[in-house]
Protein backbone atom coordinates (compact mmCIF):
# COMPACT_ATOMS: atom_id res chain seq x y z
CA UNK A 1 0.00 0.00 0.00
CA UNK A 2 1.56 3.35 -1.17
CA UNK A 3 1.39 5.72 1.90
CA UNK A 4 0.92 9.74 1.45
CA UNK A 5 2.45 12.41 3.21
CA UNK A 6 0.91 16.00 2.56
CA UNK A 7 2.99 18.17 3.56
CA UNK A 8 2.27 21.31 4.43
CA UNK A 9 4.85 24.30 3.76
CA UNK A 10 6.34 28.18 3.34
CA UNK A 11 9.07 29.13 1.34
CA UNK A 12 9.54 31.79 4.25
CA UNK A 13 10.69 28.49 6.97
CA UNK A 14 13.94 27.41 6.76
CA UNK A 15 12.81 23.82 8.46
CA UNK A 16 10.25 23.31 5.98
CA UNK A 17 13.29 23.87 3.62
CA UNK A 18 14.99 20.83 5.14
CA UNK A 19 12.43 18.63 5.62
CA UNK A 20 11.81 19.14 1.59
CA UNK A 21 14.96 18.03 1.20
CA UNK A 22 14.53 15.14 3.27
CA UNK A 23 11.13 14.25 2.02
CA UNK A 24 12.08 13.75 -1.54
CA UNK A 25 14.20 11.08 -0.47
CA UNK A 26 12.04 9.44 1.91
CA UNK A 27 9.17 9.49 -1.12
CA UNK A 28 11.93 7.72 -3.35
CA UNK A 29 13.44 5.20 -0.97
CA UNK A 30 9.40 4.05 0.07
CA UNK A 31 7.67 4.46 -2.92
CA UNK A 32 5.58 7.15 -1.02
CA UNK A 33 3.38 9.72 -2.64
CA UNK A 34 4.25 13.62 -0.99
CA UNK A 35 1.12 16.36 -1.97
CA UNK A 36 2.33 19.54 -1.64
CA UNK A 37 -0.01 21.78 0.17
CA UNK A 38 1.29 25.71 0.07
CA UNK A 39 0.06 27.85 2.93
CA UNK A 40 0.75 30.91 4.50
CA UNK A 41 2.39 30.29 7.66
CA UNK A 42 1.92 33.86 8.87
CA UNK A 43 -1.88 33.16 8.92
CA UNK A 44 -1.71 30.05 10.84
CA UNK A 45 0.04 31.90 13.41
CA UNK A 46 -2.06 34.38 13.71
CA UNK A 47 -4.79 31.95 13.68
CA UNK A 48 -3.18 29.92 16.40
CA UNK A 49 -1.96 32.64 18.85
CA UNK A 50 1.38 31.15 18.03
CA UNK A 51 5.04 33.12 17.95
CA UNK A 52 7.26 32.21 15.49
CA UNK A 53 10.83 31.15 16.75
CA UNK A 54 12.80 34.21 15.88
CA UNK A 55 10.06 36.37 18.10
CA UNK A 56 11.37 34.27 21.12
CA UNK A 57 15.12 35.58 21.98
CA UNK A 58 16.35 32.40 23.72
CA UNK A 59 14.46 29.97 21.07
CA UNK A 60 15.58 31.96 17.80
CA UNK A 61 19.22 31.89 18.98
CA UNK A 62 18.87 28.35 19.55
CA UNK A 63 17.52 27.60 16.63
CA UNK A 64 19.78 29.41 14.86
CA UNK A 65 23.15 28.47 16.80
CA UNK A 66 22.63 24.89 17.22
CA UNK A 67 19.31 23.27 16.26
CA UNK A 68 19.44 24.26 12.56
CA UNK A 69 23.65 23.39 11.90
CA UNK A 70 23.19 19.65 13.58
CA UNK A 71 20.42 19.12 11.17
CA UNK A 72 22.25 20.47 8.27
CA UNK A 73 25.54 18.48 9.09
CA UNK A 74 23.04 15.55 9.35
CA UNK A 75 21.38 15.99 6.03
CA UNK A 76 24.48 17.12 3.81
CA UNK A 77 22.67 19.51 1.82
CA UNK A 78 23.88 22.95 1.12
CA UNK A 79 22.59 25.93 3.41
CA UNK A 80 22.44 29.61 4.06
CA UNK A 81 20.71 31.57 6.08
CA UNK A 82 19.09 34.26 4.05
CA UNK A 83 20.11 37.92 4.75
CA UNK A 84 16.87 39.08 3.85
CA UNK A 85 15.09 36.97 6.47
CA UNK A 86 11.83 37.36 7.11
CA UNK A 87 10.58 38.24 3.66
CA UNK A 88 6.77 38.37 2.69
CA UNK A 89 6.29 34.78 1.19
CA UNK A 90 2.78 35.68 -0.08
CA UNK A 91 3.20 36.08 -3.62
CA UNK A 92 6.03 33.04 -4.02
CA UNK A 93 3.07 31.34 -2.50
CA UNK A 94 0.55 31.57 -4.48
CA UNK A 95 2.85 30.96 -7.05
CA UNK A 96 2.81 27.70 -5.91
CA UNK A 97 -0.91 27.23 -7.30
CA UNK A 98 -0.35 29.42 -10.79
CA UNK A 99 3.00 26.63 -11.19
CA UNK A 100 0.13 23.69 -10.47
CA UNK A 101 -2.17 25.57 -13.17
CA UNK A 102 0.99 25.61 -15.60
CA UNK A 103 1.86 21.85 -14.65
CA UNK A 104 5.68 23.25 -13.22
CA UNK A 105 4.89 23.36 -9.53
CA UNK A 106 7.57 20.36 -8.66
CA UNK A 107 9.96 22.53 -10.51
CA UNK A 108 8.91 25.76 -9.38
CA UNK A 109 9.12 24.05 -5.60
CA UNK A 110 12.40 22.93 -6.16
CA UNK A 111 13.84 26.49 -7.50
CA UNK A 112 12.37 28.69 -5.26
CA UNK A 113 13.33 26.42 -1.80
CA UNK A 114 16.87 26.85 -3.59
CA UNK A 115 17.43 30.32 -4.32
CA UNK A 116 15.39 31.37 -0.94
CA UNK A 117 17.69 28.93 1.43
CA UNK A 118 21.27 28.38 -0.09
CA UNK A 119 21.47 31.17 -2.70
CA UNK A 120 20.59 33.84 -0.76
CA UNK A 121 18.25 35.79 -2.76
CA UNK A 122 16.07 38.87 -1.89
CA UNK A 123 12.69 37.03 -3.59
CA UNK A 124 10.64 39.46 -1.75
CA UNK A 125 11.97 41.54 -4.98
CA UNK A 126 9.72 41.03 -7.87
CA UNK A 127 12.05 41.67 -10.11
CA UNK A 128 14.75 39.43 -8.17
CA UNK A 129 11.62 36.83 -8.16
CA UNK A 130 11.16 36.91 -12.00
CA UNK A 131 14.55 36.84 -13.12
CA UNK A 132 15.10 33.70 -10.73
CA UNK A 133 11.98 31.59 -12.24
CA UNK A 134 13.06 32.94 -15.78
CA UNK A 135 16.65 31.72 -16.05
CA UNK A 136 15.20 28.51 -14.38
CA UNK A 137 13.06 28.43 -17.46
CA UNK A 138 10.04 28.70 -15.94
CA UNK A 139 7.21 31.87 -17.32
CA UNK A 140 7.89 33.95 -14.38
CA UNK A 141 5.79 36.60 -15.94
CA UNK A 142 2.71 34.25 -16.25
CA UNK A 143 3.05 32.90 -13.11
CA UNK A 144 3.02 36.14 -11.74
CA UNK A 145 0.59 36.92 -13.34
CA UNK A 146 -1.85 33.92 -12.63
CA UNK A 147 -1.09 34.72 -8.70
CA UNK A 148 -3.97 37.76 -8.92
CA UNK A 149 -6.26 35.43 -9.80
CA UNK A 150 -9.29 35.17 -7.45
CA UNK A 151 -8.99 31.69 -7.59
CA UNK A 152 -5.45 31.33 -7.12
CA UNK A 153 -5.79 33.66 -4.04
CA UNK A 154 -8.82 31.49 -2.72
CA UNK A 155 -6.53 28.59 -3.40
CA UNK A 156 -3.41 29.45 -0.71
CA UNK A 157 -6.68 30.48 1.64
CA UNK A 158 -8.10 27.63 1.55
CA UNK A 159 -5.26 25.40 2.13
CA UNK A 160 -4.29 27.34 4.91
CA UNK A 161 -7.73 27.08 6.53
CA UNK A 162 -7.29 23.64 5.67
CA UNK A 163 -3.58 23.11 7.62
CA UNK A 164 -5.99 24.91 11.01
CA UNK A 165 -8.70 22.41 10.95
CA UNK A 166 -6.38 19.64 10.86
CA UNK A 167 -4.48 21.35 13.78
CA UNK A 168 -1.38 22.88 12.48
CA UNK A 169 -0.05 25.95 14.35
CA UNK A 170 3.18 26.26 12.25
CA UNK A 171 5.37 25.01 9.33
CA UNK A 172 6.20 22.31 7.71
CA UNK A 173 3.68 20.54 9.47
CA UNK A 174 2.93 16.89 7.72
CA UNK A 175 0.51 14.67 7.50
CA UNK A 176 0.05 10.74 7.24
CA UNK A 177 -3.47 9.53 7.43
CA UNK A 178 -4.93 11.35 10.56
CA UNK A 179 -1.39 11.40 12.35
CA UNK A 180 -0.07 14.67 12.92
CA UNK A 181 3.93 15.47 12.67
CA UNK A 182 5.02 18.98 12.85
CA UNK A 183 8.63 20.21 12.87
CA UNK A 184 11.37 18.20 10.63
CA UNK A 185 12.91 17.20 13.50
CA UNK A 186 9.87 14.27 13.62
CA UNK A 187 11.40 13.12 9.84
CA UNK A 188 12.26 9.77 12.10
CA UNK A 189 8.98 9.17 13.07
CA UNK A 190 7.63 9.61 9.33
CA UNK A 191 10.18 7.03 8.49
CA UNK A 192 9.32 4.19 10.79
CA UNK A 193 5.57 4.92 9.36
CA UNK A 194 6.39 4.71 5.62
CA UNK A 195 8.82 1.43 7.16
CA UNK A 196 5.85 -0.39 8.54
CA UNK A 197 4.20 -0.29 4.93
Amino acid sequence: MVKTIEFYFDFGSPTAYLAHTQLKKMAQKYQADVIYEPVLLGAIHKATNNTPPGLVPAKGRHMMMQDLPRFIKRYQVPFEMNRFFPINTLTMMRGCYAAQKLDCMDKYIDVLFESFWTKNLNLGSQDILLTTLNEAGLDAEKLLALTAEPDIKEALKATTDKAISKGAFGAPTMFIGQNMYFGQDRLDFIEEELAKA
